[in-house]
């Protein structure tokens, strides 16, 4: 098998890979259908799957270089129409590796319309050591539409004993419901700096949850934070505003952080949605 590692070290040296994707989902009767799927570079959803019925679409968006290196740009524009459902995933973690002196950016934009639900749930990704990385992500709601989605960041690579030293990754994320402003979130993850307690406390692997459409009532979020403990050297939590909950996760393992996060989704899957919680098929593999 080749090494994927050495082979986006190579690329690294010449031009940065530029990609985007295009996904529109719409209802037709009582099936969500992918109606756009149009790509540019590596960046692709290869078909549309339905593993609980038509209601709810499923696709896998896959990025076949397997990581991504300095100066390459992603960008992901996603809508999903009127009364259509559509769940989000890729088929594995993202790495994000050495900057060698540029910065890698991906950019989301979600557009969910009335009545209409979208559940962004890609596996964790990691950075590499030096990485510079900037990600940003802006999600737009019509009234009586519904977000849920979930990051796990892991930084550095510790099962191979690497620490993020250097590098930063820059993060920034917004939700307008109804054309106003619901969460605005950014900051800063600075290599060498995540002891801090205005960063990771000393851990690796931060993870969030957000959901949004409407306020979960107090007693299931209170019945949340009695089922979901977070075991040994790890913290959790989970609040709500007024309109949008969060939960989160610090912790040093990536396999607990998508359990607890997993945890939040099966529980808000069927009071926001109205639909049981079915793991995707790939995150199993």
């Amino acid at each position: 098998m080749p090494d994927t590692t050495a082979i986006r070290e190579f690329h690294a040296a010449s031009q940065p890979w530029q990609a985007s994707l295009t996904l529109g989902f719409g209802r037709d009767g009582d099936t969500t259908r992918l109606y756009d799927n149009l790509h540019a570079g590596p960046l692709r959803v290869q078909k549309a799957l339905y593993p609980e019925g038509g209601d709810v679409c499923h696709a896998i968006i896959v990025h076949p270089p397997g990581g991504v290196v300095g100066g390459d740009q992603l960008g992901i524009e996603v809508s999903v129409g009127a009364q259509a459902h559509a769940l989000l995933t890729t088929p594995g973690a993202a790495k994000w590796y050495k900057a060698h002196g540029k910065v890698s950016r991906q950019q989301v934009k979600l557009q969910v319309d009335a009545a209409a639900a979208l559940e962004w749930l890609p596996q964790e990704s990691i950075f590499f050591d030096t990485a510079q990385v900037q990600l940003e992500q802006e999600i737009r709601l019509a009234a009586g539409a519904h977000y849920l989605g979930c990051e796990i960041l892991c930084m550095g690579r510790r099962s191979s004993g690497e620490v993020y030293a250097s590098g930063w990754v820059k993060q920034r994320s917004s939700i307008y419901l109804d054309g106003k402003l619901i969460w605005w979130e950014q900051g800063s993850l600075l290599g060498g700096q995540l002891d801090s307690p205005l960063a990771l406390q000393g851990h690796s692997v931060c993870a969030t949850f957000l959901a949004a459409g409407r306020p979960v009532p107090a007693p299931v979020l209170a019945q949340i934070r009695n089922d979901i403990v977070a075991d040994g050297d790890h913290l959790f939590g989970i609040s709500q505003t007024r309109s949008v909950l969060v939960a989160r996760h610090l912790g040093h393992d990536s396999e607990t952080a998508r359990r607890l996060m997993l945890a939040v989704w099966q529980r808000l899957r069927p009071y926001l949605l109205e639909r049981a919680a079915i793991t995707p098929r790939i995150w199993q593999t």
